[in-house]
């Protein structure tokens, strides 16, 4: 697994932008000064297993955890950028400094902390375990970033609110808001998510407006930066931004000695299947903050595709990674409610759906009497291969990995990744997971380019680009470029001199041995 849209993943596939902690939240914490020594109780970190089995990239591609389940803290598959970034609060592209190892190798880290531990004092025991076991050293600094910022542009239209309390913003449909009692910087924060504009990049507030406003703002997908100019008097424009960062002096690359922490435990207290409702359509797949698992409306096939993650919730469904599941069987769709054990008191405000995944896993197995096996077949896959590419060389000794970079303004809105010292196979591997609505099954590396390359791509997502479909464009010959400049991931790969040829491709997949139609008893 690689470290290549670790930051980006989510935005990519749903077209919307920032999934938690806001980057006002991040930088805020980033200057906070420690008040004491926290340390964990007891604590494992280690280096993570090789991923092998049918674990998808498009899946299985950025940090686990990070929520507390009866007293552990874990996170998995986190590199060493990753685990100075939760540590301090910012975002990793904010992690300055160090060897390429930082953003390859992976650790697995399981620590014991009280139960009522909150949010910033695990932050502050993950800091003291980091400068412990591999002898970590950084210091706050300020660097220049190209992004967005949200500025004073002409004439401002906007009413200053007479209200009191807590504001907001509120749809009123398609690319309609209206917004009361809301600040500047608070407008900013949400502007991405609700204009779906400057993907994972987060809009710095430079107006200098204090107190809370009252507006309401209607724009189309391509005009959005004209909308906020001439509808509210702000302008909203790529610049370079003073941010914080956290940089490494020093780290030991390989960890010092760990304690044992005992597991967790791999099943469900108590589970209840039962067949959904007729009239029931909705599909439900949810942990509860108070650790119970709320599945309804799937299929047997869809819980197995689901525990084993060969099915994404709301992108990828690749039916080829499991075989043998009897036909028929898809008439029934379940509904489960199970209390997952040893949560107790959950602080972080969330929990952590790997293991609720091992658990279902375990739950299907034996209520179905579900066996398999693991063995390689060829599925459908993409094979990347290079034409004439245009790319540069990277230098070997820098930082892996892609970032956001803002996008310029006035055209479609696109994901702009600016990536350096990428292999082609790291590249491949991870198409699926920030272009699933274009790359819909697993790729594979086939351009014979070694070593590290540097380069930029940028695409649309699907609704813009005119006689695009999700999931056609990798094996169809590339449309007209629309007027817009909207692009779709298959036509951006082709300008580096990039193309994805459909293939069957040898890979992992699930096969299924024996299964009941129907779970035994409650």
């Amino acid at each position: 697994m690689t470290s290549i849209t670790r930051r980006l993943v989510v935005c990519a596939i749903a077209c919307v932008a920032i999934v938690g902690r806001s980057g006002a939240q991040q930088r805020a914490d980033a200057g906070r000064p420690v008040p004491e020594v926290a340390v964990f109780d007891a604590a494992d970190i280690h280096a993570s297993a090789a991923v092998t089995g049918i674990r998808l990239p498009f899946i299985n591609s950025a940090m686990r955890g990070g929520y507390m389940r009866g007293g552990r803290y874990e996170l998995r598959r986190a590199t060493m950028t990753d685990l100075i970034a939760t540590a301090w609060g910012v975002d990793t592209d904010k992690v300055i400094g160090g060897a390429a190892w930082l953003d390859r190798d992976e650790f697995d880290m399981i620590a014991v902390a009280p139960k009522d531990a909150t949010a910033e004092r695990l932050r502050l025991m993950l800091r003291s375990l980091l400068e412990d076991r591999f002898k970590l050293a950084v210091h706050p600094d300020t660097r220049d970033f190209r992004g967005y910022a949200l500025t004073v542009g002409g004439h401002l239209q906007l009413k200053e609110t007479a209200a009191s309390g807590g504001g907001g913003c509120q749809s009123l449909g398609q690319n309609s808001v209206s917004c009361h009692n809301i600040t500047m910087a608070e407008f900013a924060n949400r502007l991405p998510r609700i204009a779906r504009c400057c993907q994972a990049t987060a809009v710095a507030d430079l107006t200098g407006l204090k107190g809370a406003w009252d507006f309401t703002l209607q724009w189309s997908d391509q005009n959005i930066y004209d909308a906020i100019e001439k509808q509210l008097g702000l302008k909203l424009a790529v610049q370079q931004i003073p941010m914080p960062v956290i940089v490494i002096d020093s780290v030991s690359e390989k960890p010092g000695e760990s304690q044992k922490v005992t597991e967790a435990p791999s099943r469900f207290e108590v589970a209840d299947i039962r067949p959904s409702a007729p009239e029931a359509t909705q599909k439900i797949f949810r942990v509860e903050p108070g650790g119970r698992l709320d599945a309804r409306g799937f299929t047997l096939k869809e819980l197995i595709k689901l525990a084993w993650e060969l099915q994404d919730l709301d992108v990828i469904d690749n039916d080829e990674m499991l075989v043998g599941f009897p036909k028929g069987f898809d008439g029934i769709r379940f509904d489960i409610v199970a209390e997952i054990s040893g949560t107790g008191s959950n602080t972080t405000g969330g929990f952590d759906t790997d293991a609720a995944r091992l658990m279902l896993r375990a739950l299907l197995t034996e209520r179905f009497r579900l066996a398999t096996h693991e063995e390689e077949r060829p599925v459908a896959a993409y094979a990347m291969v290079a034409a004439k590419a245009k790319l540069k060389k990277a230098d070997a000794a820098s930082r892996p990995g892609c970032r956001n970079a803002p996008a310029p303004t006035g055209t479609a809105p696109i994901f702009l990744l600016h990536c350096q010292n990428v292999t082609m196979a790291q590249l491949a591997e991870e198409l699926p997971a920030f272009g699933g609505l274009y790359v819909t099954h697993p790729a594979f590396d086939a351009t014979g380019l070694d070593g590290g390359w540097d380069f930029d791509l940028s695409w649309s997502p699907p609704h813009l680009v005119r006689g695009s479909e999700p999931g056609v464009q990798a094996s169809a010959a590339p449309v007209a470029e629309d007027p817009n400049g909207a692009l779709t991931i298959v036509e951006a790969l082709n300008k580096l001199g990039l193309k994805l040829e459909p293939q069957k491709h040898p890979m992992p997949v699930l096969v299924i041995d024996h299964v009941e139609q129907r779970p035994t008893d409650n």
